[in-house]
């Protein structure tokens, strides 16, 4: 049977000052039960304020799977941390890292939707959850949740259901390939075949080939830590 879901909840957010001395951010996003429409960089309603590195064609939407809050709860201390708190567009029950893969196709109440890369977590999250450490939690477990591209726009509210249309690289799930990118432990082959598929975002594909070329190393303090991300 093809992985499906249903949408349980869905969150669009506004770019706001959060933090002083700090950028703007919109992670701070809300529930909605409105119908919204989505267009091919996210929710029309949605914001993102650094579009250098939030947004765009590659990362229109954020998906996080609610089962993973239970283990952060558990493991943080943290019974406050539930679905919404790390500022993902769509919440369900069901698909998690390990189960979804790079170019996986779904359709996605009246639009298709395709993964396009995991989450590259960065210092906003630190911020926003009060865990200072919180990025570094998600690098190294690897619960990052994942981007979509969107292939047809449409409509979308909570309710939906969400089915897989077509898995054209079973074998580079979201898990494998975010693990590689993020920990930088990856075989030349693997650098090379990833730096190469066509279905992966265009920023990690870059990175990869650059791995690919021997460049494993990588300084990732400014971006789990605290400066502009």
């Amino acid at each position: 049977m093809l992985p499906s879901t249903t949408i349980d909840t869905i969150y669009i957010g506004s770019v706001q000052a959060l933090w002083p001395g700090k950028p703007e951010s919109a992670i701070a996003k809300q529930a909605t039960s409105a119908r919204l429409t989505l267009s091919h960089t996210g929710f029309v309603r949605d914001r993102q304020a650094d579009l250098k590195v939030h947004g765009g064609a590659d990362k229109a939407l954020h998906h996080y799977p609610a089962e993973h809050y239970k283990n952060w709860q558990e493991e943080l201390g943290r019974p406050d941390l539930v679905p919404g708190s790390f500022g993902e567009n769509l919440s369900t029950k069901g698909l998690v890292e390990s189960t979804v893969f790079i170019g996986d196709i779904f359709r996605l109440g009246e639009t298709l939707v395709q993964i396009s890369q995991g989450r590259q977590p960065c210092w906003k999250l630190n911020a926003h959850t009060g865990e200072g450490r919180m990025a570094y939690h998600f690098q190294q477990t690897g619960r990052t949740g994942w981007y979509y591209r969107v292939l047809e726009t449409g409509e979308v509210q909570v309710g939906d259901e969400m089915h897989l249309v077509e898995r054209p690289c079973p074998d580079w799930s979201v898990a494998k390939v975010t693990s590689a990118r993020l920990t930088r432990k990856v075989s030349t082959e693997d650098a090379t075949a990833l730096a190469g598929l066509e279905q992966l975002a265009e920023g990690w594909r870059k990175a990869f080939a650059k791995m690919a070329g021997g460049k494993l190393d990588e300084d990732t303090s400014a971006r789990l830590e605290g400066s502009a991300s």
